[in-house]
């Protein structure tokens, strides 16, 4: 019988974390999610019967205490989404140092922490998917924002160099533009067209993870028909 596949989603919410989880689920994967707080996370990991993990993304022992638990729970994760973000918003010269230095560790380090180790199980295992969440400011810098530009420019490059080099390993890395505001629980579609639906984001990740590794992309944008661009 074939191995079920294994999701590891990590920045996990009630958001597009969750929608995520749904449709990886519905594909008959296990899911375990990762956060900093657990609380979080206990509609969807009851809905889906998800294991749960805490973790700080940002925290080298923390991510690699990850992988070695979910490993040995659940086995290497076929496919590794990373989703954490931290903003930070205000003049440029008046924007603190150490809160600068957070941001870029939760948006871009730990993207680096969390594809690191799950580049290394997959190699191992002969293959999978790494997917990081990006945002218009992967592309361009807006006033104000350069924390979460600064973040997201980064996870960008990491993500096209991984995609390079990995390949040949039979490991898919992509890379997401969510170009626009995500529609949040609750909120009915048909009073927000001008924001992205989480469900339909989700059904983009699983299809890149599931492409034919002769046409792969690395990269996707995903925008409602009414943003600019």
């Amino acid at each position: 019988m074939a191995k079920m596949e294994t999701a590891l989603i990590i920045g996990a919410g009630p958001g597009l974390s969750a929608s995520l989880a749904r449709v990886f689920s519905a594909e008959g994967m296990q899911i375990a999610l990762a956060a900093r707080n657990l609380e979080k996370l206990a509609e969807i990991a009851g809905e889906i019967k998800a294991r749960c993990y805490a973790c700080d993304a940002g925290v080298r022992n923390d991510v690699e205490a990850l992988f070695q638990n979910v490993n040995s729970d659940l086995g290497a994760p076929d496919v590794v989404v990373y989703n954490p973000s931290r903003r930070i918003r205000g003049p440029f010269i008046e924007l603190d140092p150490e809160e600068v230095d957070m941001a870029l560790r939760v948006t871009c380090y730990g993207g680096f922490l969390v594809a690191q180790c799950a580049a290394r199980l997959m190699l191992q295992a002969g293959g999978g998917s790494i997917l990081f969440t990006g945002a218009s400011a992967s592309i361009k810098g807006y006033p104000q924002s350069a924390p979460f530009a600064m973040g997201k420019f980064g996870l960008r490059g990491l993500a096209q160099s991984m995609a390079r080099e990995l390949a040949p390993g039979n490991i898919h890395v992509a890379h997401f533009v969510i170009d626009g505001g995500i529609r949040g629980p609750g909120h009915p579609p048909e009073d927000n067209d001008a924001q992205l639906d989480p469900d339909a984001i989700a059904r983009s990740y699983l299809h890149v993870h599931r492409q034919h590794r002769s046409a792969w992309t690395w990269e996707i944008e995903l925008r409602p028909w009414v943003e600019k661009f």
